[in-house]
């Protein structure tokens, strides 16, 4: 198994319709803050598995739910997001392409930095933490049991290398928007949205990313 990226990076897509409120609270939340303040303006995930984290234990957290951590992917173009983009699934609710959808990219090693400084409990997985049998992981010594050969796979269809690719990041409760370093996003129209919504903010860098999206 190949040995983990110098400064893995970590990565939270959402719709660009959310971003407004990310900004106004200085901060991304996890799925239950988000329930308890009403909800995001728009919802891209699968609501099934998103009912199901509310409650699928972080294991090396006990009493923590997946539903109480922020998530990120280890890698852009996530499988996810290859689901919004082929529309084909009952369990999403949203259709409206991954156009809109934006990336948030931050560094791992500043991520846990800021989690220890902060004493926020953070995780991370080797497969889909929505997953009843996945593994957890709470040491950044334990990251080359990642499979970051699957991580960077664009050819996913095998299901080891598909469960593989979708190892996630996860930190307790919230997320300082300081720590996102790029919005990676896969058009002039929606960088000119994400850069009105930032104002004159010189950070993050908004980038199109045409290699993040399918």
């Amino acid at each position: 198994m190949p040995s983990r990226p110098a400064r893995p990076k970590i990565y939270h897509i959402t719709h660009v319709d959310n971003l407004p409120r990310i900004l106004d609270a200085g901060r991304l939340v996890s799925d239950v803050a988000m329930n308890q303040g009403g909800g995001p303006a728009k919802t891209i995930g699968m609501v099934t598995i998103k009912q199901r984290r509310l409650s699928l234990p972080v294991k090396c957290h006990p009493g923590d739910s997946v539903g109480e951590y922020v998530p990120f992917y280890f890698c852009p173009r996530s499988v996810m997001l290859y689901m919004i983009y082929r529309d084909n699934r009952p369990e999403i609710t949203y259709h409206g392409g991954q156009g809109p959808i934006i990336h948030l990219e931050a560094d791992l090693n500043d991520a846990v930095a800021w989690a220890n400084r902060n004493n926020r409990r953070w995780a991370f997985t080797l497969s889909n933490a929505g997953a009843t049998y996945t593994r957890f992981r709470s040491s950044l010594e334990q990251l080359d049991e990642i499979d970051w050969n699957a991580v960077a796979a664009t050819d996913w269809k095998a299901s080891e290398i598909k469960e593989a690719k979708q190892a996630e990041y996860l930190v307790h409760e919230s997320f300082p928007w300081a720590l996102v370093e790029t919005v990676g996003v896969a058009s002039p129209s929606v960088r000119a949205q994400v850069r009105d919504v930032l104002g004159t903010a010189d950070r993050p860098i908004v980038e199109i990313k045409p290699d993040w999206y399918y």
